[in-house]
């Protein structure tokens, strides 16, 4: 997958590149319109510190009238992920193994409030509604793909989500704040990347204060 816009760890921007139609995922073979896409990554711990090329992530990201779509590619040492979950994949506590996560947050005047999507490399996943004082089952819609290349050492995660799970009232002239992390590892320290590092003292993607841009392409 080529990129026509890049920007790399230390940007704090990704824009969504616009489709004028919806494509289907398939992170096995991934469509044509991701050729165009712009693409983020990052290999850095949570504080932005011990950058190691072996968990390196990119993000890449589309957007037509109906869904927002995010590509994943990541590099990986090991995996370990759950064996069960429900009979649609979901999977609660998806972040306790192996998981790639986007939270987004359309209305950056309610800092406290966001969505966040997790898929795992064997396709589990999870959507979550965060509020002050808690968390709650988004029931989303999201549809999402994976695909795993032992020899390379790749997995890759492609996310369609409904915008309007996102927020009743899409402007496009909007920017939304987001992030973008990573789990790795079988026991602690495991591995907490981040695309915008959040500098807490221990593990913690939950600091919206931290987060980056996204921009959507008219």
């Amino acid at each position: 997958m080529s990129s026509a816009i890049s920007a790399g760890q230390h940007s704090s921007v990704i824009t969504a590149v616009h489709l004028t139609h919806e494509i289907v995922i398939n992170a096995a073979a991934p469509a044509r319109e991701w050729e165009n896409a712009s693409s983020i990554s990052f290999s850095s711990d949570w504080r932005g510190e011990h950058p190691n090329s072996d968990l390196q992530t990119k993000v890449c990201a589309l957007w037509s009238q109906r869904d927002l779509y995010l590509h994943f590619e990541c590099r990986y040492r090991d995996l370990f992920v759950f064996n069960d979950a429900d009979s649609d994949r979901r999977r609660d506590k998806l972040w306790e193994r192996d998981v790639v996560e986007a939270f987004l947050q359309p209305d950056p005047s309610r800092e406290r409030y966001y969505r966040e999507f997790e898929v795992s490399p064997n396709g589990m996943w999870i959507d979550l509604e965060v509020f002050p004082g808690g968390i709650a089952n988004l029931r989303s819609g999201m549809k999402s793909s994976v695909a795993l290349n032992d020899k390379a050492h790749t997995w890759s995660a492609e996310l369609a989500i409904p915008i309007k799970a996102i927020t009743a009232d899409f402007d496009p002239e909007s920017e939304w704040r987001v992030n973008f992390y990573r789990v790795e590892g079988r026991q602690e320290p495991r591995s907490y990347l981040a695309w915008q590092p959040t500098g807490t003292p221990e593990p913690n993607f939950h600091v919206p204060s931290a987060f980056g841009r996204m921009k959507f392409q008219l």
